[in-house]
């Protein structure tokens, strides 16, 4: 009876410390990379534009940013998305974080951090910045809208900024 009693009392014992472990959990992915010199990237994604006759989307934000892994979440696992942006832009990540801010390529870029992060900035071919989005205004509840993200990846495609798609032909 005390072996009983004894057996059941370890049993219990350790299911309560199982109980309070604290599950492992896996680390967000790493879509930022700070280590990175965002300048070098940001004109290999202008480069890459020209010669795809596409313009470059950055989406600013860091690791830190739980939108910011949200949105990726989005485009890779959402087909439509992901197909919109890869139809007109070379799509590059511009870290903000303690590591690395990139203040001066923020301020060259009219400071887009001011709308919080992510934030969206669609450059030309030629690295001109045409556009700054607040991520806010695509958002849908806890995650993003399919509607409003297709939408605005569309307004600002090269086809859509192409003046001879608005001239009346004779």
């Amino acid at each position: 009876m005390k072996r009983t009693a004894l057996f059941l009392f370890c049993i219990c014992f350790v299911s309560a410390l199982k109980a309070q472990t604290p599950a492992v959990t896996t680390p967000p992915p790493m879509i930022y990379h700070p280590e990175l010199d965002a300048r070098v990237e940001m004109n290999k994604a202008i480069k890459t534009a020209k010669l795809e006759h596409k313009n470059v989307v950055l989406m600013i934000g860091g690791n830190w940013c739980k939108w910011c892994r949200r949105f990726q979440q989005f485009i890779d696992t959402n087909a439509k998305i992901d197909s919109t942006i890869k139809a007109g832009f070379v799509f590059e990540h511009l870290n903000y974080s303690k590591e690395n801010k990139n203040l001066d390529i923020l301020a060259e870029l009219n400071f887009p951090q001011r709308f919080g992060f992510p934030v969206f900035v669609i450059l030309d071919a030629d690295g001109k910045r045409i556009h700054t989005q607040n991520s806010g205004y695509l958002e849908d509840g806890e995650g993003y809208s399919e509607d409003k993200t297709i939408e605005f990846f569309s307004q600002w495609s090269p086809s859509a900024l192409n003046p001879e798609n608005y001239v009346e032909k004779k």
